[in-house]
């Protein structure tokens, strides 16, 4: 009789494993829930190859296929939008009692060829041999974060994996909200400028030049003004020289691919990083909605996975990897030293001045009442709220300004 090699959770969460003999795996998953496991894994010993890893809702047949596996090369990411539907999914199916496996096999059925599909296949083998659910998902980093597997791992532990699984959800379509609101607000000023833009190109191209021939034969010197506007007009249009037969306002346009391709520069050593995302969040206007987003962004983080009962110091560090900002990034660093020393978590934050005094003082009632993960996420939705106003008052701000 074979010999099947299980990995489940017991009533109260904990992991186990263990062997049982049994005819099939359906028998085998059958003995283990009769012990009063609820089993995540289940594979036969020795044996070489696996068709495909059954459970409750499969039927085994003697013609069944293999389970087929490659690697399709693709060549676009996975959404905010698709990973947060598939969380959502993949809740709802652990929440119904479907076993691990099975749920990931319906999910990866349900997804068009691309790189989910392929790194559901991946996670679904790795499971399948053995492997947890955070750990075969930790292979993939371009799609599941180390916020995402961490939030996992913590569910998988505590046995909660359901309910985790919707909070991470919840917490997905609330980071892609957020991030809707702020590049929706840059839109409108962005197309404004551009559609601008443009136009005194072409006026300064095509139109000046004819004026100019008239004024010309007006014969009479002309205002400083409109001598300064035709000699811009001869740049622009590449008329200073004849050796330049291309117009200036060719290079002009290519300005804002030279300053990103710059900024993306710059932004690989550290020193660069720094002055960048220091200067960011002191531009006028701009800046202060730059800063509330990224506060709500890591308050919820770090509320969401403290309230997954993920370990204070490994949330404080995921968080500050995740904050993409290297002023919240410094701020959280010292944060984490002086609570891995023992001390208050609300004063290195305060000293950083990264944080209105509000945060810091919210925080600091939640170090004190022992619901710091309730109190972050409360500050989460104050600054959403924030941002929220701070996006409508910035468009309303911004449309006489383009206008003139």
């Amino acid at each position: 009789m074979p010999t099947f090699v299980y990995e489940a959770l017991n009533e109260s969460g904990q992991p186990k494993k263990g062997q049982v003999n049994a005819v099939n795996s359906e028998e085998a998953i059958a003995k283990i829930r009769s012990r009063g496991f609820f089993p995540s894994s289940v594979r036969e010993m020795k044996r070489k190859k696996r068709s495909r890893l059954t459970d409750t809702a499969a039927t085994p047949t003697s013609d069944a296929k293999p389970r087929q596996h490659w690697t399709q090369i693709t060549i676009d990411g996975v959404s905010s939008k698709t990973l947060t539907t598939f969380t959502r999914q993949l809740s709802t199916l652990q929440d119904a009692g479907l076993p691990i496996l099975r749920s990931l096999d319906v999910l990866e059925q349900q997804q068009k060829p691309g790189l989910l599909k392929n790194v559901l296949q991946n996670v679904h083998e790795d499971v399948s041999g053995g492997s947890t659910l955070s750990d075969a998902m930790a292979k993939h980093p371009k799609v599941f974060n180390k916020l995402y597997t961490k939030m996992i791992a913590a569910g998988e532990v505590g046995g909660v994996l359901d309910l985790i699984l919707q909070r991470l959800a919840d917490f997905l379509e609330k980071a892609a909200r957020l991030k809707r609101r702020v590049v929706g607000a840059m839109i409108y000023p962005a197309v404004v400028l551009s559609v601008a833009a443009v136009i005194v190109l072409g006026i300064m191209v095509f139109i000046v030049p004819k004026f100019e021939q008239i004024f010309a034969d007006f014969q009479t010197e002309l205002p400083w003004l409109t001598t300064s506007l035709i000699t811009s007009s001869r740049w622009l249009a590449g008329r200073v020289h004849e050796s330049i037969p291309v117009p200036q306002a060719a290079y002009l346009l290519s300005v804002p691919f030279i300053v990103y391709a710059a900024g993306k520069l710059v932004r690989k050593s550290n020193a660069g990083q720094a002055i960048l995302d220091t200067v960011t969040i002191h531009v006028p206007m701009f800046g202060n909605l730059v800063a509330m987003s990224i506060i709500a962004r890591f308050t919820r983080t770090l509320g969401t996975l403290i309230s997954a009962g993920v370990p204070i110091l490994d949330a404080i560090l995921i968080t500050r990897d995740t904050a993409n900002n290297y002023v919240y990034y410094q701020a959280l660093d010292k944060v984490h030293e002086s609570i891995r020393q023992g001390e208050s978590f609300a004063e290195p934050l305060r000293k950083s001045k990264a944080c209105d005094a509000i945060v810091t003082n919210m925080i600091e009632v939640g170090e004190q009442t022992g619901d710091l993960d309730k109190m972050l996420l409360k500050i989460a939705d104050n600054y959403d709220d924030q941002v929220d106003t701070a996006v409508a008052g910035l468009v309303s701000l911004l449309e006489p300004i383009m206008v003139v």
